[in-house]
C-alpha cells in the first residue's frame, strides 16, 4: 500500500469520525461508516488491504 492510498485512508476515516462527531450522519449510516472508517484506518496501519490482493491492485511504488 503507498503512502498516498494511507494518506486518504485516515483522511476518509477522519471525515467520517468528525461527521459521526457532529452528528451530521446518524443512526444506522454512522454506525455503518464508523465501521468503514475502523477498517481504513487498521488496513493503512497495517499495510494490507485483503480487497486490493483479490482485486490484484497495488498502490506501492516498488
Amino acid at each position: 500500500m503507498g503512502d498516498l492510498d494511507k494518506i486518504i485512508r485516515v483522511l476518509v476515516a477522519l471525515a467520517i469520525g468528525i461527521l459521526s462527531y457532529t452528528n451530521v450522519i446518524t443512526g444506522t449510516t454512522a454506525i455503518v461508516l464508523g465501521v468503514i472508517g475502523i477498517v481504513l484506518v487498521v488496513t493503512s496501519l497495517v499495510n494490507f488491504c485483503p480487497l486490493y490482493q483479490l482485486l490484484g491492485v497495488n498502490t506501492c511504488k516498488r
